[in-house]
């Protein structure tokens, strides 16, 4: 099953079903902000078993407007995932969550508590200031330097500007050669320090523009929450199965991060992965995400 739900006057989200269309519910939430849910997403569960929601978050892949910033926040996006619910006639589900997936999974289930059944999250991001200044100013850089020079090649800051606000104004901007190559050195940025040894796929252009505008917006406005909420405010979850899966190299997302998380939500169930990046899809990390919807599986 697929459709589109409107969900604003602007927007509208292309979302699908699969799976089993009476199963146990689980959403999927992915990662970027921007990307987009793909095919392979659908793997981490038993499709026997769950009845497995995906969607594309606004401005995101198939939803639209294709990259529109207007009316996209954290906070209009945890709306959004009420109103699929609402439209599907779920009562509660499954949130699976990684990277940007993770702070909208912690965010939503913080705010709607009794709607989450089971928490899957993976590759920890708090969206505080120090996990933007990681990647985007001084730590990442330091493992991948190669990389990052190819970073450093786009926007240059003008007076005053971090490298987010210089990418921030070219992406925002009317020069349309300018803005794609901006957003080809954003997405690579990330795409090529995603997995432990292998380089992610590179996105085709429209994907590229997507991520990196959505992206960059939301880290310039630090996600759209509080320093250090979702830490603060963990106690409102603690009483939920939570699995945190994440990556001893995990370069994007600090393994502190879930470290951090996992001493707040003392329950969690902290799995990490010892030859594994950031990506859902290096080998261990898939492994540990399968092992988790499998767990809560048997457990029902």
């Amino acid at each position: 099953n697929s459709g589109f739900l409107k969900v604003s006057d602007l927007h509208s989200l292309y979302y699908e079903e699969c799976g089993n269309p009476v199963g146990v519910p689980a959403v999927m939430l992915h990662g970027g902000p921007g990307s987009g849910c793909s095919d392979e997403m659908r793997q981490f569960f038993d499709p026997a078993y769950y009845r497995i929601v995906l969607f594309d978050q606004r401005g995101a892949k198939r939803s639209t407007p294709h990259a529109s910033l207007e009316a996209n926040t954290t906070w209009d996006l945890v709306d959004d995932i009420e109103k699929l619910r609402t439209h599907l006639g779920i009562e509660k589900w499954l949130v699976f969550g990684g990277s940007w997936g993770s702070t909208l999974s912690l965010s939503y289930s913080q705010k709607y508590p009794e709607r989450v059944t089971h928490l899957i999250l993976r590759g920890i991001f708090l969206g505080r200031d120090e996990d933007n200044k990681w990647l985007y100013e001084y730590g990442a850089s330091e493992i991948y330097p190669d990389t990052w020079d190819e970073f450093l090649k786009g926007p240059k800051p003008l007076a005053g500007e971090t490298y987010i606000d210089s990418y921030y104004r070219v992406l925002t901007g009317t020069d349309e050669v300018a803005k794609l190559d901006a957003a080809k050195r954003w997405s690579n940025w990330e795409f090529s320090i995603i997995m432990l040894v292998n380089e992610g796929k590179p996105l085709d252009d429209q994907s590229a523009i997507s991520f990196s505008r959505i992206e960059c917006h939301y880290i310039k406005n630090n996600c759209f929450l509080e320093e250090g909420q979702l830490l603060r405010d963990a106690h409102k979850i603690a009483h939920i199965p939570t699995t945190i899966v994440h990556g001893r190299y995990d370069v994007i997302c600090s393994m502190r991060n879930a470290w951090e998380l996992k001493k707040v939500i003392p329950n969690a169930n902290l799995v990490i992965t010892p030859r594994a990046g950031h990506s859902m899809f290096d080998p261990e990390n898939a492994e540990a995400l399968v092992d988790a919807t499998n767990g809560y599986r048997i457990k029902e």
